[in-house]
């Protein structure tokens, strides 16, 4: 280790914070082919320039989706509801594998040694949930730990982070997985209204894998190395309740979901109140966090809690990049940003780092991690 990487890049004056668990390991995948926002509007045949103009202002360069197969007059007909769930299961599936395995073969672990494994998906229903058909799937131990996350959104990576944490504090030196996997394409309606078009033209499909293990007297090995998660702060703005919500349509005969025009500035005008809750007590301030992974929900979301919290572009770049790769993959996105940020490899011990997920309540997630 370099002398560079010895040096404690903390502030002086805040004390030692107990870890609750250490995040020792990543891995995301995606599902279909990449597909760029012009030529999405070509294979849906969308002419209407209003309607282009919200694809074509989104920053979002591809995304990874799997649509309709055409008719024989070459249109992508909407898919029935069940046609939908069935995407799901299979898409979700085959991406939270990848990513899984992606994840543990970084940390050179196997698939025995997973304990606890909690999957996170809001683009789909499944009972059993996807914890017990990743299991089968992938013949994980049949007595292995499972949890579900299910039907929060876009913020509720972050919520089985705070889940999977407390599990993994009371089992020291044990692997634990956090999976999220959204198959967004199995979400999607195909019509000509303004209310799916901004939906269509946001999110993608992605799975994102994040391993967990804590240090503790009971732990048989050194734990990975990998930042520390210190603390945990949430918000509920029950004033926006329905501002983002998936419902059922009647008309369609599916679910559709809906986002408020004016969600961006909610979550931009509530982000400084949380992340001042995640800083109470601590001796922190904003300006100490060298790392800021934010949810990758949209321009107009990242614009305002950039302007909201003071940020700068570079601060937020992975979250820029990972809507411009990927779209809005829902609540693995901040694990994308996580994912780039390893592979960037600046973090340096002792610096400091806020997690940051937004998504229907509507609620705004955080944590306090370091390195």
């Amino acid at each position: 280790m370099t002398v560079l990487a010895e040096r404690s890049a903390a502030p002086s004056n805040i004390a030692p914070m107990p870890a609750i668990t250490r995040l020792v390991g990543v891995g995301t995948a995606v599902s279909g082919a990449p597909v760029s926002q012009t030529e999405l509007l070509d294979l849906m045949r969308i002419d209407d320039p209003r309607t282009r103009s919200v694809f074509l202002n989104s920053a979002i360069d591809q995304r990874h989706l799997t649509l309709p197969e055409p008719d024989a007059a070459g249109i992508r007909q909407p898919e029935p509801q069940g046609d939908l769930l069935d995407k799901h299961k299979r898409i979700t599936v085959e991406m939270g594998s990848a990513a899984l395995q992606t994840c543990l073969k970084r940390i050179g672990a196997s698939l025995a040694e997973v304990r606890h494994l909690c999957c996170v998906t809001s683009t789909g229903f499944l009972t059993p949930g996807l914890s017990a058909l990743m299991i089968r799937e992938l013949g994980l131990d049949p007595h292995c730990s499972r949890s579900d996350v299910v039907g929060m959104g876009c913020n509720a990576g972050l919520n089985a982070l705070n889940v999977v944490a407390g599990w993994s504090a009371t089992h020291p030196g044990e692997l634990a997985v956090v999976l999220c996997a959204e198959a967004c394409s199995a979400a999607y309606a195909i019509d000509g209204s303004m209310r799916t078009a901004v939906v269509n033209s946001l999110f993608g499909d992605g799975a994102a894998a994040l391993a967990l293990v804590a240090d503790g007297p009971g732990a048989d090995a050194p734990t990975p190395p990998g930042p520390r998660l210190l603390k945990t702060a949430s918000l509920l703005i029950t004033d926006a309740l329905e501002a983002m919500r998936y419902d059922w349509d009647r008309e369609q005969g599916r679910f559709s979901f809906f986002l408020d025009p004016q969600i961006p500035y909610v979550v931009g005008a509530h982000a400084e109140i949380v992340v001042d809750r995640l800083l109470a007590g601590t001796g922190l301030r904003r300006s100490d966090i060298g790392h800021w992974l934010v949810h990758s929900g949209g321009k107009k979301v990242i614009d305002a809690v950039v302007v909201n919290l003071g940020l700068s572009r570079h601060d937020v770049r992975h979250t820029i990049g990972v809507l411009r790769d990927y779209g809005n993959v829902s609540s693995g996105s901040f694990l994308f940003s996580y994912e780039r940020l390893v592979e960037e490899a600046v973090a340096r011990p002792g610096e400091y780092g806020v997690l940051m997920t937004m998504g229907p309540g509507s609620t705004i997630e955080t944590a306090l991690v370091q390195w």
